[in-house]
């Protein structure tokens, strides 16, 4: 959008062009308040309330981590299950996996693979998901974990 004002200068006229910003500052604040609301409805899995541990964050790997999440009742889901909030009985997740593992591999990529479960599930089923990761084909599994509140060991 471009005005114009026309100013004297020795007798002739001069065209002066001014861009006006104030509607392209207005749509950038609009879009910013729609990805400010959108962006938490768009954080896939299943809502689990993690264990606290101190531990050093992992380095940063390019490609999407595998998640396999434990919930309280001990269901399983997979982050990258078609529908990643369904629950997964223990044979379809270890199928699931190891598909997206020979995937990766194939690719020549070697995806981090984390167990995320509930503090309040059962220890035996965290462990079991673990195993049924091994069974799958994973070298390495990691436990995902959140920090303590400051001042909490």
């Amino acid at each position: 959008m471009l005005s114009s004002k026309y100013s004297r200068k020795r007798g002739g006229r001069r065209t002066i062009s001014e861009m006006n910003v104030v509607p392209y500052i207005d749509v950038m604040l609009v879009l910013l308040v729609i990805f400010m609301i959108a962006t938490p409805l768009l954080t896939p899995g299943v809502k689990v309330q993690l264990p606290q541990a101190k531990a050093q964050a992992l380095e940063d790997h390019s490609n999407k981590p595998l998640i396999i999440s434990v919930d309280q009742e001990g269901r399983y889901y997979f982050n990258a299950n078609n529908n990643p909030e369904q629950a997964l009985n223990a044979h379809d997740l270890v199928v699931k996996v190891a598909a997206r593992l020979q995937i990766a591999e194939k690719r020549g990529e070697k995806p981090l693979v984390m167990v995320k479960g509930d503090a309040n599930a059962n220890y035996g089923q965290v462990v079991g998901a673990m195993v049924l990761l091994q069974r799958a084909g994973a070298a390495q599994v990691g436990l995902i974990t959140q920090n303590p509140p400051e001042g909490e060991a």
